[in-house]
């Protein structure tokens, strides 16, 4: 099985989203996720596929939805969205793609994935922001840090599980 990869900015009270937007503007954060994500395969819950509202470029990206009728709206010129309608699912899709498996949001899409995470990438965003999207919470002696990045305005944390 490839690499599963939750890669997430979190502020530091948890918060990743309020309903579809994201609570903060960070310069440079986006960038960022573009360099750790192209060439892999991006899982990605329906509602956060549809605030992003089109596949990201130089990405595999495939939709969980539990929604049987959901298709995503065509998007001239660009990469196809495959939809998968549950986590082992998108995973054996995911299989047949390149790179790793990027797990790209939402919460419970975070949440079904991170117990078969062996890595995540944080950028971790100093404020406290309202929101109803949390990351989940994890047992930090689970995880090591690899690698810590200091930027203008957040932290990006490689975490690698060590149990």
């Amino acid at each position: 099985m490839k690499r599963v990869i939750c890669v997430a900015a979190v502020a530091r009270n948890g918060v990743i989203g309020d309903g579809p937007d994201i609570p903060w503007s960070v310069p440079g954060e986006q960038r960022l996720f573009k360099e750790v994500t192209l060439g892999h395969t991006l899982v990605m819950g329906r509602t956060t596929y549809e605030s992003i509202g089109r596949p990201l470029p130089g990405r595999t990206t495939i939709v969980l939805t539990r929604d049987r009728a959901w298709r995503p709206a065509p998007a001239p010129g660009s990469d196809a969205v495959l939809v998968a309608h549950g986590l082992e699912r998108a995973l054996m899709k995911a299989a047949l793609h390149e790179g790793e498996v990027i797990i790209a949001g939402g919460a419970q899409v975070y949440a079904a994935a991170l117990p078969l995470a062996s890595e995540q990438i944080l950028s971790i965003i100093p404020l406290d922001p309202p929101g109803d999207a949390r990351y989940p919470e994890f047992a930090e002696k689970d995880w090591e840090e690899t690698d810590r990045e200091v930027f203008d305005g957040f932290e990006r944390v490689w975490l690698r599980r060590v149990v």
